[in-house]
């Protein structure tokens, strides 16, 4: 028995499913996931020494590439301090102070460990901003698994959402309404009853897959709801240092009033970030009367990994990982197309959708070959590409793949749709 189906058996007996994350499960590919030992640069190796090239980078954080020497250094420096202090450090100031810098929406932020908890805390502190209850989630983006978050889509227009997974009570539910990406019209819809707290959504969405916005779609989502006294929430914990310094919302060159931030800002490390305009952001506690708080909140270790990686994102930074990107697109998209399979890309952000054209909505993406694409999963592991185990994700490369491995990214992906 190889060595990680040896860990997968003993981790069942002990841990639901023998994962902490269900997608790790490979349940919608099928197939057992191989345990990974290590990773450096662009490269994962498993229990029993295969080498993978990662097109996941630990779902998103990883631009810079796996035990960058930068962000290990800062760790170690931090580490020998003392790992967390459940007090004021000066690392937060100087981290809160570069965040804010760089992302155009930030005016004030607040550190948290994970985009769950910054999406939460954002949700609840916009029902407390506006004194309303309601908000509008689109469906098919993910804002982590909390119960204002975790539902799924009713019927018709301007309905109340369904119940995401037991556990979750009707009463959540109905609190939060649905509608679909790139439509405003059933976002104004519902705006206009006067009782939504917030919007929130995914700039680019990579939780059905890399979906693109329509032009003028994010810009017209923002003014609709300062016309109607919502606040605007954009989910930057995949896009958010990705696509640019400034995230989606520099991308796009959009202002909405709160941004939640993940993945990236953590270097690896259990770190997340909400923020947004001061005004609403002084509505938190202490100063203001939403309670927010967590015991590691600015974990030091966390916020040394997550200044070190800042460090490394220059314009020089993007211009390269941009250039990965189109060169991964020239080699794929034209293939992929001819053999009836559609591309969507975003910066360094993509995905190969089993259906003939890239889809625009979640609607679109349930279109999708989800057997054919458990096929290409399996052949693509088995070439030595990692590609994220879910139709519904998205690939997120870094900026560690040379000419070498973008051939052998191509070549691979070719010969696995090749074999379906």
């Amino acid at each position: 028995m190889k060595r990680s189906q040896e860990l997968l058996a003993r981790a069942k007996k002990r841990i639901p499913g023998g994962v902490n994350s269900p997608v790790r499960a490979f349940s919608a590919v099928g197939g057992e996931p191989p345990f990974i030992k290590k990773a450096q640069g662009c490269w994962l190796y498993d229990e029993d020494d295969k080498q993978y090239l990662d097109l996941i980078g630990s779902w998103g954080p990883m631009i810079a590439g796996h035990a960058h020497p930068k962000v290990v250094q800062a760790i170690q420096e931090a580490a020998v301090l003392g790992s967390s202090f459940g007090a004021p450090t000066k690392g937060e100031v100087l981290f809160a102070e570069e965040l804010c810098d760089a992302h155009p929406a930030l005016e004030m932020v607040r550190l948290c460990s994970s985009g769950t908890e910054a999406t939460m805390h954002a949700i609840r502190l916009a029902r407390g901003y506006t004194q309303r209850d309601a908000i509008i989630k689109i469906d098919g983006c993910y804002h982590g698994a909390h119960e204002s978050m975790l539902v799924e889509a009713g019927s018709g227009v301007a309905t109340f959402a369904n119940p995401g997974s037991p556990g979750i009570p009707k009463a959540f539910a109905q609190l939060t309404r649905t509608a679909p990406f790139n439509d405003l019209s059933m976002i104004e819809a519902q705006l206009k009853k006067g009782d939504v707290a917030a919007v929130i959504l995914e700039a680019v969405p990579g939780n059905m897959g890399c979906i693109i916005p329509d032009k003028g779609y994010l810009q017209g989502l923002v003014d609709l709801c300062t016309e109607y006294g919502a606040v605007s929430i954009i989910d930057e914990v995949m896009t958010g240092f990705r696509l640019s310094r400034g995230g989606a919302c520099e991308y796009y060159n959009i202002q909405p009033d709160l941004v939640c931030l993940g993945k990236v800002v953590g270097g690896g490390l259990p770190l997340a970030a909400f923020g947004g305009k001061a005004e609403i952001m002084n509505h938190l506690s202490p100063v203001g009367s939403v309670y927010q708080a967590g015991t590691l909140s600015g974990n030091p270790l966390a916020v040394a990994a997550g200044r070190a990686t800042l460090s490394l994102l220059t314009p020089g930074f993007y211009q390269k990982i941009t250039q990965i990107g189109d060169q991964v697109e020239q080699g794929l998209r034209s293939f992929v197309e001819d053999h009836g399979l559609s591309f969507a890309r975003v910066g360094s952000m993509f995905t190969i959708f089993f259906r003939s054209q890239a889809p625009r909505s979640y609607a679109q993406v349930k279109e999708c070959d989800f057997q054919a694409f458990g096929r290409f999963h399996a052949l693509a592991l088995s070439n030595g590409l990692y590609f994220p185990p879910s139709q519904y994700e998205a690939v997120f490369l870094s900026s560690c793949l040379g000419a070498e491995e973008i051939q052998f990214l191509v070549e691979g992906t070719k010969k696995s749709i090749l074999s379906l």
